[in-house]
């Protein structure tokens, strides 16, 4: 999800989430061939009778009409686009496709009622806002998918952990109620066949490290029930973390961040690095034992906004072993989200700096400015662009697709919902890249990340326990300028 205070969000209803340095709609968080025609086909005999004047007035004219565009002049390059997205669907079913992040479950917290599926029956063509139901997953060749449990990071605490507990309900909830459609993957091997068996792979994600409440005890009962990745924050900085969209505090991880990130590459928890600080990118680079990922982040050259990941840390991912999973968010997506970052961020700032300023007044007046300032608009190219700069820096084994589908309200131009993946790497066939480059960003890429991190998990098991450190023994009290944790 990109959330409610990074610029691609919806607004979270019931919540206010002012952050500093955040921004809560950059955008939202939350093509031919030459006709052939006249060859061939335009050839007229001349014989003795056609010389009159008449007969090569009529000659004259059938040529023009043989030469003339017809309505088949383009389908050459129709039917490239056609065989180029069939072979793009055949491909996503071999590799298989595999997307980082989808909020379908905080999309379902969100109705009245909550959580329903027997009002909100994802077997049926759910309307906008819902960019996801069953019918459409089929149709975009899902394969695999890691479910985002998220929840805001301006829940803390007690809070955070039970509402992540509810996430995690909902999409055990969801994968009991569409047994035909989903099943519990926890490993590679997982993926493999149940993809095999024509279901789709279904895994979570804890989006923001608030979920554990600074505890490593926590971190390991969610592993427990099956997520299989955490991102270290959402859009606040922790006490142990800086967030992309906050202010830093800690100058990246501090030595508990340390911990928690060993600890995961103990249980095979994947360490995601969407959302946090090019600080603790490189923090995180530097002390993980097994290959992260970044679940739905784009390349911060080509869009300069803080959720994107740097060309030096890109580099850092192909040391690593890594890969950066292309989010479908407008704002971290256009080439002018960065502008408008900035032009956001000002308006927050200017707000916050009025002597009558509070939070909920705050809240109301950027609502009003986003309705009057609506975000640049991407396009699916643009998405490829993304793609083709992180294969140029990092390699085209370090990359995947974390479309953030649910966790915002406006979508890409072409990519507007869970069933036009195919587009997406039917354009990139159309680019040059290659049948094994295609399923490789799919999904072959992130398994080879899952594997990794699983047999890096085995080893480690065997020469160290669970860690029994605690950030006030680590980090002295609760980490740098933070409350008491609390016992």
């Amino acid at each position: 999800m990109t959330g409610p205070t990074d610029s691609q969000d919806r607004p979270q209803p019931g919540r206010t989430q002012v952050i500093c340095g955040g921004s809560a709609a950059l955008g939202d968080e939350r093509a031919s061939g030459r006709d052939g025609a006249g060859a061939g086909g335009g050839r007229v005999l001349q014989t003795q009778t056609m010389r009159s004047p008449l007969t090569v007035a009529a000659a004259a004219l059938a040529l023009a009409v043989v030469a003339a565009p017809t309505p088949g002049a383009q389908a050459p390059a129709d039917a490239d686009a056609g065989r180029r997205l069939a072979q793009a669907k055949r491909l996503l079913e071999k590799a298989p496709l595999i997307d980082g992040h989808n909020d379908i479950p905080w999309r379902m917290r969100e109705q009245k009622p909550r959580y329903d599926f027997d009002v909100f029956d994802l077997r049926q063509p759910r309307p906008a806002p819902f960019h996801t139901d069953i019918p459409r997953l089929h149709a975009g060749g899902l394969g695999g998918q890691f479910w985002s449990v998220y929840v805001p990071g301006t829940l803390q605490g007690e809070a955070a952990v039970t509402a992540t507990l509810e996430q995690i309900d909902a999409v055990q909830e969801m994968l009991r109620r569409y047994p035909d459609t989903f099943e519990a993957a926890r490993t590679a091997a997982d993926v493999e066949r149940i993809t095999k068996a024509g279901r789709i792979a279904s895994m979570m994600g804890m989006e923001g490290g608030h979920s554990i409440d600074r505890s490593l005890a926590a971190l390991r009962q969610f592993s427990r029930m099956g997520v299989g990745y955490m991102t270290l924050t959402h859009n606040v900085t922790l006490p142990w973390a800086d967030a992309a969209m906050d202010a830093p505090k800690n100058g990246g991880l501090t030595k508990f961040g340390e911990e928690v990130v060993h600890e995961m590459n103990r249980l095979g928890m994947l360490v995601d690095l969407s959302h946090v600080s090019p600080d603790t990118m490189k923090d995180a680079l530097r002390v993980t034992e097994a290959p992260v990922i970044f679940s739905h982040s784009s390349a911060r050259a080509i869009t300069d906004v803080p959720r994107n990941v740097p060309d030096d840390v890109l580099a850092e991912v192909r040391k690593n072993g890594g890969v950066v999973m292309v989010s479908f968010v407008n704002g971290f997506t256009s080439p002018e989200g960065g502008a408008f970052f900035l032009k956001r961020k000002a308006e927050q700032t200017r707000l916050k700096a009025l002597p009558e300023s509070t939070a909920a007044a705050i809240s109301a007046a950027m609502d009003a400015w986003d309705k009057a300032n609506p975000g640049p608009q991407a396009t699916l190219s643009m998405v490829a662009d993304h793609i083709d700069h992180i294969r140029k820096v990092a390699g085209v084994d370090y990359i995947g697709v974390g479309g953030d589908f649910d966790g915002m309200d406006t979508v890409i131009t072409g990519l507007e919902d869970v069933s036009k993946y195919p587009a997406l790497f039917a354009e990139l066939l159309k680019r040059g890249y290659s049948d094994e480059d295609v399923q490789k960003i799919a999904g072959r890429n992130v398994l080879r990340v899952m594997r990794t991190a699983e047999q890096v998990a085995l080893k480690l098991q065997k020469s160290r326990g669970p860690s029994k450190a605690t950030i006030d023994m680590l980090d002295g009290k609760a980490g740098p300028g933070a409350p008491a944790a609390t016992k």
